[in-house]
């Protein structure tokens, strides 16, 4: 990771704070995306938040990038998927052709 100027300002924000010309700057910075360049910044009251880093010629950006982390706490392994009876089944019925009978009466056409 490169090092920023001691000179330059520092400064973070969020990404929906930056103006449309540095969002394009970083757009093209990161052309596929941020994944592989995001670093955790962790705050000293524990919270923490992801950021990529981003200059210009007279600031160094940490832009915080919002980022849903899946944290497990719904259960949707303990559901039971197959337990229900199908919807619907009631409603079809048996009128004694079957597929093959249906297609042979096509072809008579």
């Amino acid at each position: 990771m490169i090092k920023p100027d001691a000179s330059k300002k520092r400064l973070v924000t969020g990404i929906r704070n930056l103006s449309p010309e540095l969002l394009e700057e970083l757009k093209k910075k990161y052309p596929l995306g941020f994944t592989d360049s995001m670093i955790r910044i962790d705050k000293p009251n524990g919270e923490f938040f992801y950021a990529v880093p981003f200059e210009t010629a007279d600031i160094y950006y940490l832009v915080k990038i919002d980022v849903k982390i899946d944290d497990g706490t719904e259960d949707d392994d303990d559901k039971d998927y197959y337990d229900d009876e199908l919807k619907g089944a009631d409603e079809i019925q048996d009128d004694g052709s079957s597929a093959a009978d249906e297609l042979a009466d096509d072809d008579d056409i």
